[in-house]
């Protein structure tokens, strides 16, 4: 329990009177919404996920970065640009997500992004696929001050773990993740808070006890398994595991799939967080993959101006009407995902 210990109050250090009251604010406005049915937004989001970049090294199946499919503009975030935002937004924002597509570690100035974010009080987080994790990256992550590192380690033997991660080599992510928890231990730092990520599809599923067994044998934190998003799920997917448990998607009489997750008219993410691409624009949520509903443009308006401007409360006002009729929110299974210590 220490562990989570160190990591809880390494957030809660993160807090200040003014970001307590934007909480506050945001929280109220939400379950105000709710009740009257209409979009009322008093605060500015606290949590909001940045792209460091679109581009990755492997070919995941289920993947817009792995696939090379998207059709927007692809590109790496520049920091001066980054700077700028967090200057604008620092004083409420609690948390920052540093993923959204691709692979943050391919970006040449992502962890000294990560450092001007610490600097400016803001809990940092990442997930990577651990190939960049080598001894001079692993030293600058302890150093840069990442409060929480996610390490996605989808098998446990290499011929499971390309089964998903196509192209991957699984003992560069286990070393990768060994130096990290080497330095951490050199530097004397109790974070960031080491993740192993297991996404749970039918080829990896009978390793889940395995790859606890693993984290604890190199000395990461914690292990967190997800479900899996499958885009085309209906007629079944090979991906689609026989444990329900990990599942996001249920058999019918017929042999279909659908949903397991009803889709309620409200969500709580367009209430309290957001998501930036690499080239400025503000999406909804990490669901909005291709960015097909741009909310703004950080490029021509003030952060403030898009949060609270026409376009958002007009996809609030969307979302309460009825969240099936929003692509991106057709597959959502937000609340499917499990954590499981390690």
């Amino acid at each position: 329990m220490h562990i989570y210990f160190h990591d809880l109050s390494r957030l809660v250090s993160k807090l200040s009177l003014k970001k307590l009251w934007n909480i506050g604010k945001v929280l109220s406005s939400y379950y105000l919404t709710r009740l009257q049915r209409k979009p009322i937004q008093w605060g500015l989001p606290f949590s909001i996920s940045f792209e460091p970049t679109t581009a990755c090294n492997l070919r995941c199946p289920e993947c817009p970065s792995g696939l090379r499919s998207f059709s927007r503009d692809t590109g790496n975030l520049k920091t001066d640009f980054f700077t700028s935002v967090i200057d604008e937004i620092h004083e409420h924002l609690l948390y920052l997500i540093f993923y959204f597509q691709g692979e943050p570690y391919i970006n040449p100035n992502f962890l000294d992004m990560v450092k001007y974010a610490n600097r400016k009080g803001i809990y940092t987080i990442t997930s990577t696929n651990g190939h960049f994790l080598n001894d001079k990256n692993a030293r600058k992550t302890i150093e840069s001050g990442l409060d929480r590192l996610i390490i996605s380690v989808d098998g446990t033997t290499q011929d499971v773990y390309e089964q998903y991660r196509k192209e991957g080599k699984l003992e560069v992510v286990l070393q990768g993740a060994r130096n990290v928890v080497k330095w951490k231990r050199k530097l004397n730092k109790k974070h960031p808070h080491i993740i192993f990520q297991f996404l749970v599809v039918k080829p990896n599923e009978h390793q889940i006890e395995e790859v606890q067994a693993l984290a604890r044998d190199i000395g990461v934190d914690e292990v967190k398994f997800k479900t899996a998003q499958i885009y085309d799920y209906e007629k079944g997917n090979p991906l689609i595991p026989t444990i329900d448990k990990y599942s996001r998607y249920a058999i019918q009489e017929d042999g279909t799939f659908r949903l397991k997750n009803q889709l309620l008219n409200h969500c709580w993410k367009l209430w309290h967080a957001c998501v930036i691409t690499w080239d400025g624009r503000i999406v909804p949520c990490c669901f909005d993959k291709d960015a097909h509903h741009q909310l703004g443009d950080l490029r021509e308006k003030s952060f403030k101006e898009i949060w609270f401007g026409a376009a958002y409360q007009e996809f609030r006002k969307w979302l309460l009407r009825g969240r099936e009729h929003i692509d991106i929110c057709q597959n959502c299974t937000e609340g499917c995902k499990i954590w499981v210590d390690s």
